[in-house]
């Protein structure tokens, strides 16, 4: 069967890719396993290549690379740019960083010698999304290839020509792309020894589900809601950028995108007016121009989705958009309303809410099933007198929550579980083996 590629922007075709057959991809499982053992031997080879391959590859193909996603799922060139920067930036961390984490740890006890040591699971399959089509791959596949694993990536089939190209960038035995239907992925996780995944929670389960039959490790990085406290003594100004950019980033398409903004009551209206007006400024339109931060949803389905959510939210509460609709460019669009709204928006839609009271605050940040990240604005006292109480994989204070090598990434509730990035996510996919060595 073939898979087509479009352009979300134009809605012309970019490509079409033969889908590989279950025969096909057994093979390559296979030949990755056979790379993988080699692969494992030697650290220093591994740091090697990350450093003086895959980083001068992507340094290569940065453009190339950056226009590619930009024209398959819709994201402004400039973020495509920056999220290629990022990756660069990733591989030098887990170069420098990382690599004395792998380093085994030792026991004090009665033995002669006790200790810890990580070792390889042998081949991680990622499945990975569209939204972030090579972020959300590298820092699944650096940590994993870092600790001695290989690597097979199933993308998200709007994103096939982006990985295809990835793996033409990672350029190495151990890192294998799979074109595949996301409806068939199920069928391969018995022939791999973990499973790292990422998208809706709905998915997630039945990755889950399919693991668990094979008992394969994973890990789950699902859907979001993610809340945007604003305390009455938040500098509004700054707050309303940070809501800007958190809520309207990679147009509105991100798992930790701030989905929620609840705002304390004594400044509500001001807050509102504020953001209502920065929304109003943003430039939209194609995404390969450099000027633009806002450009389509990935396809005409997600615009569907994105909009018949718009018109629910419209009936339990007042909803404006700023900016005329094009394609499949849904504009800045803010929903104030006063009760609970439980689904994932994937798509440039602000969720408003008043509280009276910290407590309040938490209690609407809480009453969603997700729990993934969490961005609080104000007095930083008081923000962490909340913190514990918040059900959340992360939280952060004065800045929108985001992806960062240094700091394990992941969700509680129906956001998922296991960590990605820092010394965490490196050892989500290691054997931690036990050593006790008697006199």
């Amino acid at each position: 069967m073939k898979i087509e590629t479009y352009n979300p922007f134009t809605g012309e075709r970019i490509s079409e890719y033969e889908e590989f057959n279950a025969s096909r991809v057994r093979e390559i499982i296979s030949s990755v396993r056979e790379r993988q053992r080699g692969w494992a031997t030697d650290i220093d080879q591994r740091i090697d290549y990350l450093r003086n391959t895959l980083k001068r590859n992507l340094e290569i193909s940065r453009t190339k690379l950056a226009k590619l996603m930009s024209s398959e799922m819709g994201k402004p060139v400039s973020q495509s740019l920056a999220e290629i920067d990022k990756c660069i930036r990733l591989i030098d961390y887990a170069c420098s960083t990382y690599v004395r984490y792998l380093e085994s740890e030792d026991v004090e006890t009665e033995a002669k010698h006790s200790y810890v040591r990580f070792d390889p699971l042998g081949v991680i399959l990622l499945v990975m999304p569209w939204n972030f089509p090579l972020w959300q791959t590298m820092r699944a596949a650096v940590p994993a290839m870092l600790a001695g694993n290989g690597i097979v990536l199933k993308h998200a089939s709007i994103v096939t020509g982006s990985s295809l190209e990835i793996e033409r960038i990672f350029e190495s035995e151990v890192f294998r792309s799979l074109i595949l239907r996301g409806s068939s992925t199920g069928e391969f996780i018995k022939y791999v020894d973990g499973v790292s995944f990422t998208g809706s929670t709905e998915a997630g389960r039945s990755v889950a589900n399919e693991a668990g039959r094979h008992l394969k490790k994973t890990v789950l990085e699902l859907g979001g809601s993610d809340p945007f406290i604003v305390l009455k003594d938040a500098d509004l100004e700054e707050s309303a950028e940070g809501a800007v950019f958190g809520r309207l980033q990679n147009n509105g398409q991100s798992c930790i995108a701030s989905k929620r903004i609840l705002v304390h009551s004594d400044i509500y209206e001001e807050f509102v007016r504020i953001l209502a007006d920065k929304f109003e400024k943003v430039k939209m339109g194609d995404p390969l121009k450099p000027e633009t931060f806002l450009g389509p949803v990935s396809s005409k389905e997600q615009e569907r989705r994105v909009r018949n959510q718009i018109e629910r939210l419209s009936g339990i509460g007042k909803v404006e958009s700023f900016g005329k609709t094009s394609g499949v460019i849904i504009p800045p669009t803010l929903a104030l309303v006063d009760e609970p709204f439980n689904e994932e928006v994937f798509g440039p839609v602000a969720i408003l809410r008043k509280f009276s009271s910290d407590e309040e605050a938490v209690k609407l940040a809480n009453e969603t099933p997700y729990g993934l990240g969490c961005s609080i604005w104000g007095d930083t006292a008081t923000a962490e007198r909340m913190i514990p109480k918040i059900e959340a994989g992360m939280v952060f204070v004065n800045r929108v929550v985001i992806s960062d090598p240094r700091i394990p990434f992941g969700g509680v509730k129906e956001s998922g579980y296991g960590r990605e990035l820092s010394k965490f996510g490196l050892r989500e996919f290691t054997n931690i083996k036990t050593v006790w060595i008697d006199h």
